[in-house]
């Protein structure tokens, strides 16, 4: 199948790469220069792992190219998936300026039939507006799905390839079944496609996010609620966990989530629950205690100092909003640090992937670490912040010998807090 992937960042080239590693002759295309300029020269803007692997592989094999020339990519392929960003406006609203500027550009190289694939998350009705503007620009035939992306960042190859299920919003006979040539060899014991119309497909991948979103609020409000009155959140959660209903995952206390789509999203549901005159009122308690989170956790360091951390020099331990990405967006991180930072505080960073990124946000107003025990050299207290691998081992004798106040502040609730304490370590967490 000759594919064209219309948008280079995080979604469009684990797709890219990942339909090229089954066969597909597979154009990427973008019309940032400078990013279609380095893939072509084999340098892989984002951290993702085993994504720069296969890719330099499919390259090798010819099956996986890259061009800032648009219009060829789509004149020559038949079907195009359109992944570009659909970051929130001012208003928290979604803004869909790149996918319509995406969709003019394809209907202006339609040649011949071909199937238009939404990966961007947009709101339910987007892809009537896509077929609008495309019919008022061309009588060429073509067909519009929808189907959502639900990878995981850090884990995102082996979701593509071997995806729970993978959703196809269509209302067309024809276009189903191309899509159901594309996906079939990513189900060899099991065929795990679930066809639905475009609105349905659109919906649900704001239900599963608002839904994993809502469980790590849950979570959170009642280790909230453990402190109060003398419950130990871990054992509740492994004993809430262990009801199948329920399951353990996205159940972890702790400073919330982040990242580009639990967020906006919440937030796209909010609007649209506004939009649409019905109660939204989950949706906004969801998104005020992930807020809540970021300033519960601040305050237990504040209360630690009995409110002056002036000239207190922090270890921060993970940057990025989660583990095995380089991703800064709506990291927890970010509102942390800034709390330091206004309240006098100095800030030695250390992440494996994500200093570069941290760069830019707040330039050299923190020290980036060489190490993890490199940043704990001469500093008051640790903040664990991202649960990277690396972490989850304190060597507890050298923390003691680098680290004034024999002080660490858990944001994941990941270490043992009774071997700490008895270690004579000051440990703060959630829950507990």
């Amino acid at each position: 199948m000759k594919i064209c992937i219309i948008g280079t960042g995080y979604v469009g080239l684990v797709a890219g790469a990942c339909l090229a590693d089954m066969g597909n002759t597979v154009i990427c295309t973008d019309n940032n220069f400078d990013k279609i300029n380095k893939l072509q020269n084999g340098i892989i803007p984002i951290f993702e792992p085993g994504l720069e692997e296969i890719i330099k592989n499919n390259v090798k094999e010819n099956r996986l190219t890259f061009t800032s020339n648009i219009a060829e990519a789509i004149k020559t392929s038949k079907v195009c998936f359109i992944c570009v960003a659909t970051p929130q406006d001012n208003n928290g609203l979604c803004n869909l300026d790149m996918v319509f500027d995406v969709v003019n550009e394809i209907a202006s190289n339609l040649n011949e039939y071909k199937v238009i694939v939404n990966k961007s998350t947009v709101p339910v009705g987007t892809a009537e507006k896509i077929t609008r503007i495309i019919k008022n620009i061309t009588d060429i035939p073509f067909d519009v799905v929808s189907n959502p992306e639900f990878l995981k960042q850090g884990a995102a190859i082996n979701d593509f390839l071997s995806p729970d299920r993978v959703i196809i919003g269509s209302d067309s006979d024809k276009a189903s079944q191309i899509m159901k040539e594309i996906y079939s060899s990513y189900f060899k014991t099991a065929d795990r496609m679930i066809f639905m119309d475009v609105k349905s497909a659109e919906m649900t991948k704001y239900a599963a996010n608002a839904f994993l979103a809502t469980k790590i609020s849950f979570i959170n409000e009642i280790s909230n609620l453990c402190e109060k009155v003398g419950a130990n959140i871990e054992k509740v959660r492994t004993g809430i966990a262990a009801d199948l209903r329920i399951g353990n995952k996205f159940l972890f206390p702790g400073i919330g989530y982040g990242g580009s789509c639990f967020p906006k999203d919440i937030n796209a549901l909010i609007n649209m629950a506004n939009q649409y005159n019905t109660d939204g009122s989950l949706f906004e308690a969801v998104k005020k205690i992930n807020e809540n989170q970021r300033k519960l956790f601040f305050e237990k360091i504040l209360n630690f100092y009995n409110g002056n951390i002036e000239n207190k020099t922090f270890a921060i331990w993970g940057l990025s909003f989660k583990p095995r990405t380089n991703d800064m967006r709506e990291a927890p991180s970010v509102d942390i640090i800034n709390l330091l930072l206004s309240h006098g505080a100095k800030v030695k960073a250390y992440d494996p992937k994500a200093a570069e990124n941290a760069k830019k946000i707040f330039k050299d107003n923190i020290v980036y670490s060489s190490s993890a025990y490199n940043a704990l050299e001469n500093s008051d207290a640790l903040i664990l912040l991202t649960e990277w691998n690396e972490f989850r081992h304190l060597d507890i004798e050298k923390f003691k010998s680098l680290v004034k106040d024999l002080t660490i502040f858990d944001g994941r609730n990941q270490y043992n807090a009774v071997k700490l304490k008895e270690s004579g370590i000051n440990y703060i967490n959630f829950g507990a």
